[in-house]
């Protein structure tokens, strides 16, 4: 794969709008805000879920929530998937029969921006996921990878009001993937990787949301083994990556950031940032 082999589409005219307003000094200006959509995910013709999405890549987002949900399964065999952009409807089509009655009773509200919510038990394939020990994150390599991303053109730089999350190896940004919830923007990732048979246990996540629970399980459950972001942690979020061994970055700005697992996955190949960069806080004892 090359660099942001999927990128960002801060100029797709369907997924931003122009509004009218006014400034703080009651002057009228125009200003590019995000534009959200339903989508309504079906398996095997039975109705999952109905998300708000910014629509723009609706069959990998519906692949990969499924994946994430224990809904598919990774020996799973999709035999079509139906995008209706008329009715935003995607219909996944499995060749194993699928029944989630049970888990679409079973329903937990999460953390996560836009209400995203989980079915069934959170932990359901957790503890059974093993993360390559061997991978390595480079000091040099993140903060290289950080200036790329916050370089390249974005609908959050456009417009804002959006969550970025980016598939990366080494230093090299693979996939940049935008939502109005930071979970789709996983999902999408997921669901791409799962289509076209990427590996993941060489890569890096990273994230523009906060590492919560949800987020570290979801990484892991994707057998990623490095997951990094701009923002702060949760303490169940860390105690579930030391759980894992996940290697855990937050406050990641410039060439600082803060490690709270997996530092054996890490080598420290950069000098000390300059004392101009803006400091990373101290975390809460």
């Amino acid at each position: 794969m090359r660099e942001f082999e999927v990128g960002p589409s801060p100029k797709d005219a369907r997924l931003t709008r122009r509004v009218a307003g006014r400034d703080e000094t009651g002057a009228e200006i125009g200003t590019t805000v995000t534009v959200e959509r339903p989508l309504t995910v079906y398996l095997n013709g039975q109705e999952i879920v109905t998300m708000m999405t910014i629509g723009d890549h609706p069959k990998w987002l519906a692949v990969g929530y499924l994946l994430n949900q224990n809904m598919l399964r990774r020996d799973d065999r999709i035999e079509g998937i139906d995008h209706d952009e008329e009715l935003d409807v995607v219909v996944v089509r499995t060749e194993r029969p699928t029944n989630y009655e049970a888990k679409l009773r079973k329903k937990t509200l999460t953390s996560g921006c836009a209400q995203g919510t989980a079915f069934g038990d959170l932990m359901e394939t957790f503890e059974e996921v093993s993360l390559a020990s061997d991978a390595v994150l480079r000091t040099s390599a993140l903060a290289a990878l950080l200036k790329k991303v916050n370089t390249q053109p974005s609908l959050y730089l456009e417009a804002g009001a959006i969550h970025g999350c980016v598939l990366a190896h080494y230093d090299v940004p693979l996939l940049y993937l935008e939502d109005v919830g930071r979970h789709n923007a996983v999902d999408k990732i997921l669901g791409y990787m799962f289509l076209n048979s990427v590996a993941p246990e060489d890569k890096i996540f990273y994230t523009t949301g906060r590492l919560t629970s949800e987020m570290v399980i979801k990484c892991v459950n994707m057998r990623i083994p490095i997951l990094v972001s701009r923002s702060g942690f949760t303490a169940w979020g860390v105690d579930l990556a030391r759980q894992a061994n996940l290697t855990l970055i937050g406050r990641a700005r410039g060439r600082r950031f803060l490690a709270l697992s997996g530092h054996e996955r890490i080598v420290y190949d950069t000098a000390t940032p300059d004392a101009h960069e803006s400091p990373t806080r101290k975390a809460a004892p």
